[in-house]
């Protein structure tokens, strides 16, 4: 795991924790590089049957910025999401439970690698968003995720407007489990939290607890996602606004939307 440029792989805990830490030197950006390698890595989790977590954090302040709007242009959208989806397909499939520390800024793709997690803990200084809309486009994953975790109306209210939610009105709608008041407060409760809720049982039963709870999940995940990618791919990315919108970013103007 050396090799690995935009990713850190720690063990904790006797080695029973992965600890995942994104780090680009950035915003750590969900781009090609990032998802090849977080794709690789948990693939190579498979034959470690000892795992009994995995967490997911951000080096530096933020958790990360996103996925890069670069790769989200017409030309690059189908490789991106193709790559970036599979990340999901991959923690299904292990069925490790898995854990996202989040501080900062928690965006787009960000956001959507932390929803899929079984646990999502946050400090003070947590924003959560889904801002594709303000770029004319949607996130595939979190048009899934979302209203499975959060019900439909908090879900639209986070979709169709791009807001921002505190790590607090977060916990308030059953996005987050726990609240801390700082990094250093999360790192050192969730030290002991894990140590006491996790570490005591069995990997083996945590991965069939984990495929048991999420059965429902899975499913709208396996079936679902599929059909609004393709929905990205071969209406969205057709529309003018689409393309204005990714563009726009791109060249740090203000979108000139035709509504088609």
């Amino acid at each position: 795991m050396t090799d690995m440029q935009k990713l850190k792989l720690e063990y904790t805990h006797n080695n029973s924790v992965a600890c995942i830490i994104l780090d680009d030197g950035k915003g750590n950006v969900l781009d090609s590089i990032m998802m090849g390698e977080l794709k690789n890595l948990l693939n190579s989790f498979r034959n470690n049957n000892d795992i009994k977590l995995i967490t997911f954090e951000g080096a530096g302040k933020h958790f990360s910025f996103g996925a890069s709007v670069e790769e989200h242009t017409k030309a690059n959208a189908p490789a991106m999401l193709k790559s970036f989806h599979q990340i999901f397909y991959a923690i299904t499939d292990l069925a490790i439970p898995t854990l996202a520390k989040v501080s900062g800024q928690c965006l787009g793709g960000g956001l959507e690698l932390a929803l899929v997690c079984n646990f999502l803990f946050a400090d003070q200084s947590a924003t959560l968003g889904q801002p594709e809309i303000i770029l004319g486009v949607f996130p595939p994953p979190a048009s899934v995720i979302l209203p499975l975790k959060i019900g439909n109306a908090k879900a639209e209210d986070i979709l169709l407007t791009g807001r921002s939610i505190t790590a607090e009105e977060g916990k308030a709608i059953g996005l987050i489990n726990e609240v801390f008041e700082s990094m250093e407060a999360m790192e050192t409760e969730l030290y002991k939290w894990i140590s006491e809720s996790i570490l005591p049982k069995s990997a083996s039963s945590l991965r069939y607890a984990v495929r048991a709870s999420r059965v429902k999940f899975n499913h709208i995940l396996r079936k679902m996602l599929p059909d609004v990618e393709a929905m990205y791919i071969n209406e969205l990315m057709e529309t003018e606004d689409a393309n204005e919108g990714i563009n726009s970013f791109l060249e740090k103007r203000k979108p000139g939307w035709k509504n088609c």
